[in-house]
């Protein structure tokens, strides 16, 4: 009786067992090491919109060194999340390449606005007739040179409409820099003007304004301006004015929602135009050690 037939049983064992152990370690280096798209942790929305409407996009897949995201309209980014507008309606396919290798598509429709719309706003030639500065309590005349029958006004003060009149007068009680608002029923988006209120007297010379007066102007105005995309007006006008005037441009500031949510501010007011019927109810912020830059924003709000 040779070798094999003598030890018959224990080779067919140890050749089971090599087996079974191969095959094991082949599955943990495939959850471990070896990887496909389907391990892609990525997310486009939504995937219908109109041109001109905000895309988000956002990748957390662990193990990528480096990401593309492709929009399928020419232009590509490598940031793990960000907004994407589209000027063109059509179907468009986005990727999301990882390492250079795996890729996870999303397909998304953007339809065109529709064509009344855009009649009437081109057929709009609403404009604000007004002085760009004046003096605190001064009533100041605005003018609304239009054909439009309705008129709904915000001076920027108190947050309300302030007046329905084609031709009115407003006076400010504190001095700042204001965004008037005016609505009409001809224009799909609102007219804006800016006016600077000048103080009446030194303020310096009447009285010392405290920190926490000044604190809470900066609060109240994120606030305002916030309260404005969340109720649908211009995005990228609000969106801009706060990020260069109180966060020096860095889109990745901090922003905690109801002492538990936490976003960055691009992500947070990009999905604050979809989150409809938001009430901001507070705002507060943290500056740096100079004083000059926003490094957090504490919100409370409701629906």
């Amino acid at each position: 009786m040779n070798y094999f037939q003598k030890n018959k049983k224990n080779i067919i064992i140890g050749v089971v067992a090599t087996l079974l152990i191969a095959a094991l370690v082949a599955l943990w280096l495939q959850k471990k090491v070896i990887h496909s798209a389907d391990d892609i942790v990525g997310v486009v929305y939504p995937s219908s919109l109109a041109v001109g409407d905000t895309l988000l996009f956002e990748d957390k897949t662990q193990f990528a060194k480096t990401k593309r995201w492709n929009f399928g309209d020419g232009t590509t980014s490598d940031k793990n999340s960000g907004i994407h507008f589209y000027n063109k309606p059509g179907y468009y396919q986005v990727s999301l390449i990882v390492d250079n290798k795996y890729t996870k598509s999303f397909p998304v429709m953007v339809s065109a606005r529709s064509v009344q719309k855009a009649k009437d706003t081109a057929k709009s030639t609403t404009t604000i007739e007004a002085a760009s500065q004046a003096m605190q309590n001064e009533n100041v005349p605005f003018r609304a040179v239009s054909e439009a029958k309705q008129f709904a006004w915000k001076f920027g003060e108190t947050g309300n409409t302030d007046s329905k009149d084609k031709f009115t007068f407003y006076s400010y009680k504190k001095p700042g820099d204001y965004v008037v608002t005016l609505y009409t029923e001809e224009t799909q988006e609102p007219i804006y003007h800016r006016i600077k209120i000048l103080p009446a007297y030194d303020a310096l010379a009447e009285e010392e304004v405290s920190v926490e007066d000044s604190y809470a102007k900066v609060d109240n105005d994120f606030k305002y301006h916030l309260q404005q995309i969340a109720n649908g007006n211009s995005f990228n006008m609000h969106y801009n004015y706060l990020l260069k005037t109180y966060l020096c441009n860095n889109e990745n500031t901090v922003v905690k929602v109801n002492d538990s949510k936490v976003n960055n501010f691009y992500m947070y007011c990009a999905g604050l135009q979809f989150d409809k019927n938001t009430v901001i109810q507070t705002v507060k912020v943290n500056l740096d050690d100079t004083q000059n830059c926003v490094t957090k924003v504490e919100i409370n709000q409701s629906k």
